[in-house]
């Protein structure tokens, strides 16, 4: 027997009918190319679970394909929240909370044809949790790990529905189903089950189709006619992707009408842009750079010693530094969240770090940490990465930086610092957009490569209220429980918080109908170029 429908703290239910009720049939027809210059320093991957941080899933991910659960980025003037997607609803069992029941979505297709069913859902989480599995392959495996570690089983229930096992009563577990992508069984298949062979022709249900790619110059997507969400049909004739990892190059690009949609222009070359005529854009959304610190070893296993890095950070420099593209961050969350609740405020106090450092016998306290050249979320991480390293040696610390690459960084970051202890830090920016993020951030039970706690953070406060969280199913009950625990792990220093991102964006004036959404994805569907 089922109880009434959970969707957890966001989600609602919508019923098929009513998700596109009032859609308009044959809304403004498509116009123009919409060229993107990306942050990456390459093209995400389309073959299935992509690459390049959440850009990957911006821009490539949710054009191609898409999961049970999607995001709702409609609204500027509210956090985003989650909503069907090729789940029309879905329930908890009330006899089994660790089996949730969904109900798929009805009249959809791939793009090569295939049809969506529960035979392509169960397909799809048998591949990315079976090893032995025909279609099982190690990359996807890998990129998904953190949000399938916990399916225990997959079942067809019947031709529309099927159900996942928990290992565990996971009260918040539809909040991994956004990230989740479903590919075409029968295109995998027809390619041999080689991911190189199925690259060539992707298929998933996403708004968009895979039209061509040179490799690491530009990938172009054109729209799906077939698209099964009228509200979502693109609203441009051609979408190009160019990777392009310096802020001044992205800028200059748009200047010249190279590109005409620009993600994080230099804050520098703001003024110019605006003075050109071009649109620049902001919102405060939920997403934080910090440096992650390794709990299991070396100097930040001491709280004392990641205090004193809270403490030498000053904050509103690097917001001065970012032209004002940001604000201060003081934990996980940003102040207008739910769960933000009131943490500690570490104020820029290098005397106090100094003596914390002193205190815990690190003075000069030397660190190694990871740093990228550039990468989705990463803002602008080379000046940042020098402002912060003469803060933080004002205080006493000696900062020794490796650089790499985004896609090193993100390969560093699943494997975890149990794999990668040469690190102190890194610094990985995070996008806290719901509930389950923060908990796979900061529980121990989620240490990477099983979750997202990259260094093993461990405060036995807040493993007790974070799992008390995951049991319980009263969304009130759920809010207090994790904004107490973000408050302790805060002034635990969990992490190093220096500044959340106001996500700029820069467009050419012919381009119309973009909706910024608090969130770190962004519907790219509704953009017109006139």
């Amino acid at each position: 027997m089922l109880h009434d429908t959970f969707f957890g703290r966001g989600l609602h239910r919508v019923a098929a009918a009513a998700a596109l009720a009032g859609a308009v049939a044959g809304a403004s027809s498509a116009q123009g190319t919409l060229t993107v210059a990306m942050t990456a320093g390459d093209l995400p991957d389309w073959a299935g679970m992509p690459d390049q941080g959440f850009e990957g899933w911006r821009f490539v991910g949710y054009s191609i394909y898409e999961g049970l659960v999607a995001w709702d980025l409609s609204r500027s003037d509210a956090e985003a929240v989650a909503m069907p997607g090729l789940a029309t609803s879905w329930d908890v069992d009330e006899s089994d909370p660790r089996r949730w029941i969904f109900e798929l979505r009805e009249g959809v297709t791939f793009h090569d044809g295939c049809p969506w069913n529960a035979d392509a859902a169960v397909w799809n989480f048998s591949r990315l949790t079976d090893e032995s599995h025909p279609s099982f392959n190690p990359v996807d495996f890998a990129r998904a790990r953190s949000r399938v570690s916990t399916v225990a089983e997959v079942e067809k229930i019947d031709e529309m529905t099927f159900a996942l096992h928990t290992q565990d009563i996971e009260s918040l577990f539809d909040y991994n189903l956004l990230y989740v992508l479903m590919v075409s069984p029968c295109a995998y298949e027809a390619a041999g089950n080689d991911r190189a062979e199925y690259a060539k022709a992707p298929a998933g249900t996403g708004p968009y189709l895979f039209d061509s790619a040179v490799p690491t110059e530009r990938l172009e997507l054109v729209p799906n006619p077939d698209y099964w969400n009228p509200d979502r049909m693109p609203q441009h004739d051609r979408l190009v992707l160019l990777p392009m990892p310096e802020a001044t190059t992205r800028a200059a690009a748009l200047l010249a009408g190279q590109v005409n949609f620009v993600e994080a222009p230099s804050p520098d070359m703001i003024p110019a842009l605006e003075g050109a005529g071009m649109q620049v854009v902001t919102n405060e959304y939920p997403h934080y750079w910090p440096y992650r610190f390794n709990h299991l070893r070396g100097p930040f296993a001491d709280p004392r010693i990641r205090q004193a890095a809270n403490w030498a950070v000053n904050r509103e420099e690097v917001v001065a530094l970012l032209n004002g593209t940001a604000i201060p961050a003081y934990g996980a969350y940003t102040p207008n969240q739910t769960d933000f609740g009131d943490p500690m405020r570490y104020s820029h106090d290098p005397e106090k770090a100094r003596a914390l450092l002193e205190e815990a016998g690190c003075l000069p306290c030397e660190i190694n940490v990871g740093i990228s050249t550039s990468g989705s979320g990463q803002m602008q991480p080379l000046p940042m990465n020098e402002l912060v390293q003469s803060q933080l040696e004002e205080a006493g610390f000696e900062v020794n930086f490796e650089v790499m690459d985004w896609n090193t960084m993100i390969g560093i970051f699943i494997q975890g610092a149990v794999n990668h202890e040469q690190y102190d830090a890194i610094n990985f920016s995070s996008a806290t957009m719901e509930p389950l993020q923060f908990v796979k951030s900061f529980m121990k039970k989620f240490q990477t490569p099983g979750g997202s706690n990259w260094g093993g953070y461990h405060n036995e406060e807040v493993e007790a209220l974070l799992a008390e969280a995951l049991e319980t199913f009263d969304p009130e009950k759920q809010s207090a429980l994790i904004t107490q625990a973000h408050e302790i792990a805060v002034a635990d220093g969990a992490n190093l918080f220096i500044v959340s991102d106001l996500n700029p964006r820069a467009m050419a004036p012919n381009v119309k109908g973009f909706v910024q959404a608090q969130s770190w994805f962004q519907d790219i569907t509704p953009i017109r170029v006139e």
